[in-house]
C-alpha cells in the first residue's frame, strides 16, 4: 500500500517560493495557460512573439524580460507552414534577430488530436525528446473533436496539458477563442466554452478590440496582474510584430538628434548591435528608430545584417574624429 506524503505544519515553507517568470510579468515559470481573444485580435502574433522570446532571451514585444532562454516547440494548427514562417521573420526581425539563429522546432503533422491516446503518447514523447522550456498550441479547438461546452470533456485534456508540463518542466501555451460580442464581460469569463479554460490557467493573457484599440489584459493564479497594456500589429521595412503603444512617450525627437543617438551608440564597436539594444541605448520609441535606421541604411550610413545594426566604415571613422 502506498502513502500520499505528509508534512507537520509547523514544518511548511514560512513564505512562498520567490516568483519565477518566463516571461517577467506575462508568464510565469512552467505555466500553464491560455492566449484568449475574439478573432482577429493578434492571438496568434502574441503567441509567436513569446516564442520568439523565449527562444532568443529577449524581451517579449520589446519590453518584457526573459530571464532564461530557452527550446519552443510550435504547434499552428491554423496556418500554412510558410505563413508561420513568414510572421517568425516578421518578428525576428522587429527584435533584432535572425530566425535561423533561433530554437524554434515547428511540429509539421496535419493533425493533432489530445482527445486519441496515440497522439497525446505522440506529443509526450516529442516534448520528453527535445525538453523545450515552452510549448506553444494554436488554436484548442484544433486539437479535438470534443464539445468545448462540456466540463466533463474539457477536463481531462487540461488535465493532461497539466501533467506534461509537471513531468517535463515546460510551460504550456493555448491560443482559445473568445465567444463572440463578449467584450463587456470580464476577460476571463469571455472565453468560449467551459468555465474549465479560466480555472486551468496559471498566466492566462487576453486580447481585446474596442474600436482601433487593441488591448492586452494579463492575470496570474500566483503574482499579481499588471496594468492594461495597448498594443498594434506594426509593419516596419521587413518587420511585422506587436507594439507596446507607449502613450506616456515623450515627444518624438527630431531625426537629427536620434540619427546621433543612433550614430553614439554604434561608435567603437566591433560588431553589430541589436535592434532591442540600440533602443535601449537610443531611448525612443519603437517607431522612430525603425525610421532613423531604414533611413541611415539606404543612405549607406549603416548596415543590418542578421545579428543587428553597424556603422560603415567611413562612418565609424568620422564618428570618432568628431569625438
Amino acid at each position: 500500500m502506498s502513502l500520499l506524503p505528509v508534512e507537520p505544519a509547523h514544518r511548511l515553507a514560512e513564505r512562498a517560493e520567490e516568483q519565477r517568470w518566463l516571461v517577467t510579468g506575462l508568464w510565469s515559470e512552467q505555466a500553464v495557460g491560455i492566449i484568449g481573444g475574439e478573432p482577429k485580435c493578434c492571438k496568434s502574433f502574441l503567441a509567436l512573439d513569446l516564442a520568439v522570446s523565449v527562444a532568443a532571451g529577449t524581451p517579449c514585444l520589446r519590453r518584457f524580460p526573459v530571464p532564461r532562454s530557452g527550446r519552443v516547440l510550435l504547434y499552428a494548427a491554423e496556418d500554412a507552414l510558410h505563413i508561420v514562417r513568414q510572421r517568425l521573420e516578421g518578428i525576428c526581425a522587429a527584435a533584432g534577430h535572425a530566425l535561423a539563429a533561433l530554437d524554434v522546432q515547428v511540429i509539421t503533422a496535419l493533425t493533432v488530436r489530445l482527445d486519441l491516446a496515440a497522439d497525446r503518447q505522440a506529443l509526450d514523447e516529442t516534448v520528453a525528446k527535445l525538453k523545450p522550456r515552452l510549448l506553444v498550441l494554436d488554436p484548442f479547438v484544433r486539437l479535438h473533436r470534443i464539445d468545448e461546452n462540456a466540463s466533463g470533456e474539457v477536463a481531462p485534456l487540461l488535465a493532461y496539458l497539466r501533467e506534461l508540463q509537471r513531468r517535463h518542466d515546460v510551460a504550456v501555451v493555448v491560443v482559445h477563442h473568445a465567444k463572440k460580442g463578449a467584450g463587456r464581460v470580464r476577460a476571463g469569463q469571455a472565453l468560449r466554452g467551459s468555465s474549465e479554460f479560466h480555472a486551468w490557467g496559471d498566466s492566462n493573457l487576453y486580447l481585446r478590440r474596442d474600436g482601433e484599440d487593441l488591448t492586452l489584459t494579463v492575470e496570474h493564479r500566483a503574482a499579481p496582474a499588471m496594468p492594461t497594456v495597448t498594443l498594434e500589429l506594426a509593419q516596419r521595412a521587413d518587420a511585422l510584430a506587436l507594439e507596446v503603444v507607449d502613450r506616456r512617450n515623450p515627444p518624438t525627437p527630431p531625426p537629427s538628434s536620434v540619427d546621433e543617438r543612433i550614430t553614439t551608440a554604434l561608435t567603437d564597436l566591433d560588431h553589430s548591435l541589436p535592434f532591442s539594444e540600440l533602443r535601449t541605448r537610443c531611448r525612443v520609441r519603437t517607431a522612430t528608430l525603425y525610421e532613423r535606421l531604414a533611413a541611415l541604411t539606404a543612405e549607406g550610413r549603416l548596415v543590418r545584417s542578421g545579428d543587428g545594426y553597424r556603422l560603415i566604415g567611413r562612418q565609424a571613422a568620422a564618428a570618432r574624429q568628431s569625438r
